[in-house]
């Protein structure tokens, strides 16, 4: 079954942020990973805004190739190098379909 991630993003140092975006660039696919959609928030239609948070969802195979590229070596260095200059949620959504 294919599966996403859905990860909120709130950028507050980008200089380091770019660091971290850098080294992950590319990297999912290597997961089996497919961009679908990133970038910023454009409008709230429900609940609180987040002023300047960006929005980035990806398809995997499967909830184990997502799960591999978060557990990934790569990825947790890469996670290192955003310590304090932004925070990250990531969810994992499964579709049953």
């Amino acid at each position: 079954m294919p599966a996403y991630i859905v990860a909120t993003v709130t950028i507050t140092d980008p200089a380091p942020f770019a660091e971290y975006a850098k080294a992950i660039a590319g990297l999912s696919e290597k997961f089996g990973g497919v961009a679908v959609v990133k970038g910023p928030t454009v409008e709230t239609l429900e609940g609180e805004d987040v002023t300047g948070q960006r929005v980035v969802v990806s398809r995997y195979p499967d909830a184990d190739a997502a799960r591999a590229y978060v557990a990934s070596a790569e990825y947790q260095a890469g996670a290192k190098l955003r310590e304090g200059a932004g925070t990250v949620t990531m969810r994992l959504l499964i579709d049953p379909a």
